[in-house]
């Protein structure tokens, strides 16, 4: 396929993406509620999570509060929180941090022609990339989309 037709495609790909995501149902603060596939293996699901979680922390920074994550039991949500704490964020999943600034933090895992795409969102910042995974990890295949919100 010509570079003249993935240009096109690429951009019907990403207005029906955003647009279903619109249609999710909303969790924390008005994010959508996280969700990931079952299927996505653990090695891979590690590596997703670790190279988000390293970008998110040139974003907010550790100890600058404390990250709400409300997972949906997904290899890819335990891979998440044990990275955040890895990177030496707190973490808890109900709204009871004493004295805490929250930072609720959802994320969405989707595959489409091969590739698993991946987006963490707080309620000013949204993380997107693309990766190759397989069953021994996960490779980026997109530069990362940032999207800060006022």
């Amino acid at each position: 396929m010509s570079a003249q037709y993935l240009v096109p495609r690429f951009l019907v790909i990403a207005l029906a993406a955003a647009l279903l995501a619109g249609c999710q149902t909303f969790g924390t603060e008005g994010l959508v509620a996280s969700s990931a596939p079952q299927e996505i293996s653990g090695p891979a699901a590690s590596a997703i999570a670790g190279d988000m979680v390293s970008r998110l922390a040139e974003h907010v920074g550790p100890g600058t509060g404390t990250i709400l994550l409300k997972a949906d039991g997904s290899p890819f949500g335990g891979a998440l929180e044990a990275s955040l704490k890895a990177w030496g964020y707190a973490v808890v999943s109900d709204q009871k941090a004493e004295g805490e600034k929250l930072i609720p933090l959802a994320y969405v895992i989707g595959s489409y022609d091969g590739q698993v795409l991946a987006r963490l969102s707080t309620g000013s910042l949204d993380l997107g990339r693309a990766y190759t995974a397989t069953a021994a990890g996960a490779t980026p295949t997109s530069p990362l989309s940032v999207m800060q919100r006022g």
